[in-house]
């Protein structure tokens, strides 16, 4: 889930990535990775909320795009169903999940 909020001082959105407890059940650590961290595995953990979903809340700069996934336990690579778009990863099989703002 991802839930977007402009801000109206500074040319950023304020972006929720949720991810629901049915995708993560059991999951030890959650850490949202994309283009906007360099695609550091460590660099934006997702904190586990007492409802069992794991969130984190990260500004970003407006009118740009960018692409994401969600690494679970420093194994399992997940996409958001919620993205705007999916694009092909340029270094695998997979695709990378698409935030529009």
């Amino acid at each position: 889930m991802i839930e977007k909020t402009y801000l109206k001082t500074k040319p950023e959105c304020k972006v929720k990535f949720a991810l629901p407890i049915d995708k993560v059940e059991g999951a030890k650590k959650v850490f949202l990775v994309g283009d906007f961290n360099d695609w550091n595995e460590s660099a934006t953990p997702m904190r586990k909320q007492k409802t069992g979903v794991f969130a984190s809340t990260v500004n970003l700069e407006k009118d740009k795009q960018y692409q994401f996934r969600y690494l679970v336990d420093g194994k399992i690579w997940l996409n958001d169903e919620s993205a705007d778009a999916f694009a092909q990863s340029p270094i695998s099989h997979d695709q990378n999940c698409v935030l529009q703002l």
